[in-house]
């Protein structure tokens, strides 16, 4: 029962550490009561908008292992944002790592219906928090090579443009410090 307990303080403490940032992003935000402990309506976790994009969130956080939700729960939380006119997103957070934010149809399904985020996909795939509240957009390095070209790279030095993309992956954290430094 105290695990369960301890789990639930740090489920909360979790919760509202994202309604803050959240906040602090500009997004008028709330945490749902207790999320259906409260009332017989299942809630999302958190509701968040910012004038033009509304989300129902539900959030979950673990200190390493894989994120589990149940098939009940990704249902509720679709049929409430599709009726409260939001976009239904899984935020998941692993200790000493960010917030991560899935849609509900990207999450690998398991044989038995229910949902699960690993920390690696989550840091691979999931849409981090600066670019989930518009600060940042992810761009891949595809993406970059052909701007440049389309820009008016023609002119640009083939060796030039190699650096800048191994900078690029550098600074993306898809490429250790070493690996470039013998690239280069």
């Amino acid at each position: 029962m105290t695990t369960t307990v301890s789990a639930n303080r740090k489920g909360d403490r979790r919760e509202r550490e994202l309604v803050n940032a959240l906040d602090d992003a500009g997004f008028a935000v709330m945490r749902a009561p207790a999320s259906g402990a409260a009332t017989e309506r299942e809630l999302p976790d958190v509701l968040a908008g910012d004038g033009e994009t509304f989300y129902a969130i539900e959030a979950k956080s673990s200190a390493g292992d894989p994120i589990y939700l149940t098939g009940e729960e990704v249902e509720a939380l679709l049929f409430f944002a599709q009726n409260f006119g939001a976009k239904a997103r899984i935020a998941v957070r692993f200790d000493r790592e960010d917030w991560y934010f899935f849609h509900p149809g990207d999450l690998y399904t398991t044989d038995a219906g229910s949902y699960r985020v690993k920390k690696e996909t989550a840091l691979a795939d999931g849409t981090d928090f600066p670019e989930f509240v518009g600060e940042t957009e992810k761009v891949t390095l595809g993406e970059v090579a052909a701007g440049s070209g389309e820009a008016g790279g023609d002119g640009v030095d083939p060796e030039v443009k190699e650096r800048r993309e191994i900078l690029e992956a550098v600074r993306d954290g898809h490429m250790p410090v070493e690996d470039a430094l013998d690239v280069l």
